[in-house]
Formats: C-alpha cells, sequence, structure tokens
C-alpha cells in the first residue's frame, strides 16, 4: 500500500472534497499539435492557461505542454497554478526533477559536454551533491567582491547610456543590448576574478553565450517568424547541436583557464576537472547569465510602469541609508533598504527568470488546490506556470499589478514564503539535497544593487517597454540625474 498524503497546504483545515483532475489530452499526436499552436500562436502563454482554468473551473487540470511532437516523446502533464498546488514541485520526496528543466524535452548533451549537468540532476544522484556543494562553496568563498564589482561594471553601463542619450535629440538608449555584454563580464569577474573580455573571448562572449542559451531553449520560443518556418525548424525537431559546437568551445576555454582554482576544489570533492568545468559553464551562463538577462530588465520595466512617486521613495530611501554608512553601499546598508528589496521581491514574484517548473510524482500522492484535492499516480509529469501561481489573488491582494511596497512591514514579510523564483520559498535556502537555485541569494543583492546604483544616480527614469526572445525589453528614453545625495 502507497501512503497518500495531500501535498501543498502544510495547516490543520477540514480535507477539501476529492476530486477527478478535469482536462484531456485529447488525440494522440494531433492534440499535443493543436495545443502547441494554440500556447504560441493563437492564444499565448497565459490565456492558454487561464481559458483552461475557466473552462474547468480548476486551477489543476490536464494538458499537452509544448513542444510535443517530435521533439518530446511524451507532452502529457498535469498542471498546478495556484500559489497553493505549486510548492509540490519543490518537495523532492514527492517528484523527481531528473532531466526536467526545460520539461517535456531535454537538449542534446552535446550542448553540455556529454555530461548531464546539476540542473538535469535529481538529488538522489550522488554527483547532484558534489556539483551542488561546489557550486555554494564557490559562490561563498567570493561573496565580498559582488558590490564593489557590480557597481564598477554597472557604473560603466550607466554612463555610457547617458552618452547614448546626449548623442542627439529623442536618442534612445537599449538597456538590454548593454546589459548583455555588461552582465557577462560581471560575473566572470565576480565569480573568477577575470573579466571574458580581456581574454581571447574578447567581446564576442555575449553573442556566442547567447547562440548557445538559443539552441537549448529555441522549442519554448518563437521569434515572430512564419508560422511553417518556426513549426519545422525550432519547435519539431532539435536544432543541430554541432553548429553550436566551436562557441561553446571558446566559452570552455574561458572557464578551464579562468576558474582553476575553483576546479581543483572540484578535484577535492571528487569531481573530475572536466565535469565540474561544464558545470561552471552552465551554472554562471545558463543560469546566471541568462537570469541576469531577464531579471534585470524586467526590474527596470516595473519601474518604469510605476509611479513615478516610487522612483522618489527609492531615491531618498536609498541615499539616506548609503549616507548613514558614511557614502558606502555595504551590505549593511542595504539591508536597512526595505523599500528597495520589496521592489526586487515583486519583480521577481511578477515576472520570474523560469517561468515554468516541472517534476515527475515518485509516487502515488494528492495535490490541494485551494478548493478540492486531486490524486496524481506515479510517473505522471507535474508542471506549474508560475506567473499565475505568483499572482494567485487568493494569496496576494491585485495579484496582476506590481505594487512596490508589498513587502514592506510585518505583514508583508509574511507574504515572502509565496514568493517562488528560486525553485523554492523565498524563505528557505538552497542545499545539495534541494533544487532551489544555488546563487538565490545572489540573485537577490544584485538586483538589489540595480535599484542602489540606478537611483543614487538618477531621481527618475522614462523608458519604452516591450517584449523581446528571453524577456522583456527596456529602451530608455530620459534619465533625470540625482538632484540631491540624500
Amino acid at each position: 500500500m502507497v501512503n497518500i498524503q495531500p501535498e501543498g497546504g502544510g495547516n490543520e483545515e477540514p480535507l477539501l472534497p476529492m476530486k477527478e483532475i478535469p482536462g484531456s489530452y485529447g488525440i494522440p499526436f494531433l492534440s499535443p499539435i493543436r495545443d502547441r499552436l494554440n500556447f504560441y500562436y493563437f492564444q499565448g502563454q497565459d490565456d492558454f492557461f487561464k481559458s483552461r482554468i475557466q473552462q474547468y473551473d480548476s486551477t489543476v487540470f490536464r494538458v499537452n505542454m509544448p513542444p510535443g511532437p517530435f521533439m518530446a516523446r511524451n507532452s502529457q502533464v498535469i498542471a498546478v497554478l495556484d500559489a497553493k498546488s505549486f510548492p509540490v514541485l519543490f518537495d523532492v520526496s514527492k517528484v523527481e526533477k531528473r532531466d526536467v528543466l526545460t520539461g517535456t524535452y531535454m537538449p542534446s548533451t552535446s550542448l553540455t559536454g556529454g555530461y548531464r549537468v546539476c540542473s538535469y540532476l535529481d538529488p538522489s544522484e550522488p554527483t547532484h551533491a558534489k556539483i551542488k556543494q561546489l557550486l555554494l562553496t564557490l559562490i561563498a568563498s567570493r561573496k565580498s567582491y559582488v558590490i564593489p564589482s557590480f557597481r564598477s561594471f554597472y557604473a560603466s553601463l550607466f554612463q555610457t547610456m547617458e552618452s547614448e542619450l546626449a548623442a542627439s535629440t529623442g536618442a534612445k538608449s537599449d538597456f538590454n543590448k548593454l546589459n548583455d555584454t555588461t552582465a557577462f563580464d560581471f560575473l566572470g569577474d565576480v565569480h573568477f576574478g577575470i573579466r571574458p573580455s580581456s581574454t581571447s573571448l574578447g567581446t564576442e562572449g555575449p553573442s556566442k553565450a547567447n547562440k548557445w542559451l538559443f539552441f537549448q531553449l529555441c522549442p519554448l520560443l518563437t521569434l515572430g517568424l512564419p508560422k511553417i518556418l518556426e513549426e519545422l525548424f525550432l519547435h519539431t525537431f532539435p536544432l543541430p547541436s554541432f553548429l553550436a559546437k566551436s562557441d561553446y568551445k571558446d566559452l570552455y576555454g574561458y572557464f578551464s583557464s579562468a576558474a582553476a582554482s575553483v576546479l581543483d576544489t572540484a578535484e577535492k570533492l571528487g569531481l573530475s576537472r572536466e565535469e565540474a568545468c561544464h558545470n561552471l559553464l552552465f551554472a554562471t551562463i545558463f543560469n546566471s547569465y541568462g537570469g541576469a538577462k531577464v531579471l534585470f530588465p524586467g526590474i527596470l520595466k516595473c519601474l518604469a510602469l510605476a509611479d513615478p512617486r516610487l522612483h522618489s521613495r527609492l531615491a531618498e530611501e536609498i541615499r539616506s541609508a548609503v549616507k548613514a554608512e558614511g557614502g558606502k553601499v555595504t551590505l549593511a546598508a542595504i539591508e536597512k533598504m526595505e523599500l528597495t528589496k520589496s521592489v526586487v521581491y515583486e519583480a521577481l514574484r511578477m515576472d520570474p527568470p523560469v517561468k515554468f517548473q516541472y517534476g515527475k510524482a515518485k509516487h502515488d500522492l494528492v495535490i490541494e488546490s485551494h478548493d478540492a484535492r486531486y490524486k496524481v499516480s506515479k510517473g505522471e509529469m507535474i508542471f506549474g506556470y508560475q506567473p499565475l501561481a505568483t499572482q494567485d489573488t487568493k494569496v496576494f491582494e491585485n495579484g496582476g499589478e506590481f505594487v512596490g511596497d508589498r513587502f514592506v512591514g510585518n505583514e508583508g514579510k509574511k507574504l515572502l514564503k509565496h514568493v517562488l523564483w528560486s525553485n523554492g520559498h523565498e524563505t528557505e535556502s538552497p542545499t545539495v539535497r534541494n533544487k532551489q537555485c544555488a546563487g538565490k541569494d545572489f540573485v537577490i543583492l544584485v538586483g538589489r544593487l540595480l535599484v542602489v546604483e540606478f537611483f543614487l544616480r538618477y531621481d527618475t527614469f522614462t523608458a519604452e517597454v516591450g517584449t523581446i526572445m528571453f524577456g522583456s525589453q527596456v529602451t530608455v528614453t530620459s534619465l533625470t540625474k540625482a538632484s540631491s545625495s540624500g
């Protein structure tokens, strides 16, 4: 007998009614393609899920997730789309996280040196603990470099932005383009002490990284090309990995040299230098650089669309805290910036860098939504679309709106457990035994640093915002330089 336990609640409440999971996978082969077309073209991501929530009157249902045939052997998932059911995906005693990072398909290991890297390993696999320990050790050993390195690189970015805006009347500055170059160099410098642009990579590092990322993520993307071309070349068959081989070789060369001391540590942990290097590359470029490409424009997008009075409050808070520290940006100063922290949490709640989560049921279990309980059988794939879970209006008032001070004060702090961007609750920490992002605290810190550095320099700004392949596009149209220092 299997002990079936409810998942998702965690408190003593009357049992909710048990219901069958609504929805259908439809006709094999044809229905997954139909759902794929709806997901990418006819409905779009949000409406794809919201229409089914309305149709089934349930935030838990069965559906086919792209890419489907022929990219994935099985597109069938159980979607969990509310704040109560979603956390089952974090419980590795109940779900297996083997080979599910990108969903119902897995990119060829030819793109990662022939290795299944840490992000595709379940914690039950022995290598997972060794690699994650290496990543946690690296981040801890370099923590004192984060603030000075970030400030140096992003001060340069903002100076370039100012120059671009001053070049002519009506000039604009593409933040995403500047951020790609800056983030790539910053991450190399802060983790390994060597900026990639100063090596044989030169200025081509970001373009090589973007190409490599594209080859892994293209089944989940649309580029605005004719549908027939995208369906054939992006969503039906994998792009041949050899087309990215030379780019990957160049990136690997940087890491094998710059991370030499980290690879020494890896050997002490029982990892080969080669496997460790492929994992450092993946964690730095796929996880960190890929995350920065989404997070930083996402924060600026939220601020650009917010009431300018929020800009004034942030500027006052940041400048006062820095002034109290003798004009220095320190961890102590940042910790006092309650509104700044709230803005970053809110941006991550609204627009998490990774929107999809997957896990395969390790045994029969029961999932709880706000309204009902549902049986899930061993081996079934569970899927979560994070923006709907983190915008759940039964947890967050006006959950679909950006509220900069949402997490300020004691009541705001109580909501942090529902901020789920890191493959775990914000109130929890990454360990070798879970799948929570090893760089969780690093990401929160650099997100705050972006806001701090920005409002030390500017009172307010305006920008045009849109959507691109990896997230939000932010084009800055004006900057108002700081009128005071706190």
